[in-house]
């Protein structure tokens, strides 16, 4: 290599978290080449609301859950569905996940994610500033929308979380609702305004614009599928590319979203991951209408966003195979309820389908590989990758260099689900 290899490092996918890694290893001087079969931002990162927001860190895994189970399983809700087969087969991670529903986990787990949705929100203000993208961000929080007044007291224990842990957030009764948000139908007698909140109006853009920044400060950006991982006597990486290529690198960074197992497993590094995909539809609001930022209903599970193609439609989780062919039910449902809530016309665009990567315990793997010295894993990030991305860059570039970690790291060990 022309580099010193001391100091080379490859970051391995280039959606949010991948992107943010390169960009934080690089500010700490190291010489770094990004490595993704796609260009930026274009697989998981892309189909997203756009929001990052300190309401993120109660996972869906919470104590919850357990009253919502049965309506759940009977697979006819908008807001979860899924393939019997898959759960079948992923029998065992899916009792993972339910028993980290109990209150202890969920108590480590809201203080891990908050650390790192702290960590992460001021960097993203300063990385839309250096890559020239500052106007994409709208800093006016996001809606959690309920129809009842028994819904929102149902939210009760939501609310105490965000409450305990500071979140700065505002009631709203429907006449309050309408004035901040005046073409929503008037359909909802509740909302909960999450103020500690911002959004973008393209995520997949802005992922492409920290690239561009990647690359103006002399990163290097390569358009390939790695295929096969390997270290040698000397302990340097080998990758080797889908097209025979091969790449030396003294340090390697896995941030593949739902492809992590790819490369991984050849190496016995297997982590559990399900796939809680998720689907998009773009839309042009009816004429005279706008929304001034993203709202969740929380009786029909998605997400309306305003973005610069139209208003998105996010639906709620799909749990079945990575690569499973899509299956457009949810979204066709989700838009009937969507319809109700907010004026939209036409599609625009083709609906969009990604998948988010969750392991039991709904936190990111963020650390050193087990036994693969030089090997480190930024991975698992399920609904939250886009919210997080800077931060785990951060916790991982300060674990990787020796220095002091900006959070506690342990939440987020390797060791967790890898022996």
């Amino acid at each position: 290599m022309q580099q010193d290899e001391t100091r080379s490092v490859a970051v391995v996918g280039a959606g949010m978290v991948g992107v943010c890694c390169a960009l934080e290893l690089q500010r700490r001087g190291l010489t770094v080449q990004l490595f993704d079969r796609k260009p930026p931002g274009r697989e998981t990162s892309f189909g997203n609301a756009g929001v990052m927001a300190r309401s993120s860190l109660i996972p869906f895994n919470n104590p919850g859950l357990w009253a919502g189970l049965p309506r759940f399983l009977t697979n006819r809700t908008a807001q979860f569905r899924y393939n019997p087969l898959y759960l079948l087969r992923e029998m065992k991670w899916g009792l993972g996940f339910l028993s980290r529903a109990r209150p202890s986990v969920f108590n480590e787990t809201t203080q891990a994610l908050d650390a790192l949705i702290r960590l992460s929100l001021p960097e993203h203000r300063r990385l839309l500033q250096a890559a020239g993208a500052e106007q994409r961000m709208r800093d006016d929080g996001w809606i959690y929308l309920y129809r009842s007044a028994q819904a929102f007291a149902g939210s009760a224990m939501a609310r105490g979380v965000f409450d305990r842990f500071g979140v700065a957030t505002e009631e709203l009764d429907r006449p309050a609702l309408l004035d901040l948000e005046p073409h929503l139908r008037p359909i909802f007698e509740r909302a909960l305004w999450i103020k500690d909140a911002c959004s973008v109006d393209d995520p997949g853009q802005v992922v492409e614009a920290y690239a561009r920044l990647f690359q103006a400060r002399g990163g290097e950006l390569v358009q390939r599928e790695i295929a096969a991982l390997q270290r040698n006597a000397q302990g340097i990486w080998q990758l080797r590319g889908a097209d025979s290529s091969a790449t030396a690198a003294h340090k390697v960074v896995i941030a593949l979203g739902p492809w992590v197992n790819d490369l991984l497993a050849p190496l016995g590094l297997a982590v559990p991951l399900a796939f809680e995909r998720g689907y998009h539809q773009n839309f042009v609001a009816a004429p005279g209408a706008r929304l001034g930022r993203p709202v969740y209903d929380t009786a029909g599970g998605y997400v309306l966003a305003p973005m610069e193609a139209g208003v998105r439609l996010s639906t709620g989780v799909e749990l079945t195979a990575r690569d499973a062919p899509a299956n457009l039910a949810q979204l066709k449902m989700t838009e009937v309820v969507a319809r109700e809530t907010f004026p939209l016309a036409a599609k625009s665009g083709t609906p969009w389908l990604g998948s988010r990567p969750t392991l039991p315990d709904s936190r990111p793997l963020i650390g050193a590989a087990p036994r693969h010295p030089g090997l480190w894993l930024a991975l698992g990030h399920q609904h939250i990758g886009f919210s997080t991305g800077p931060g785990t860059a951060q916790l991982l570039a300060d674990l990787m260099l020796g220095e002091t970690c900006s959070i506690n790291p342990a939440p987020f060990r390797a060791e967790r689900f890898i022996a």
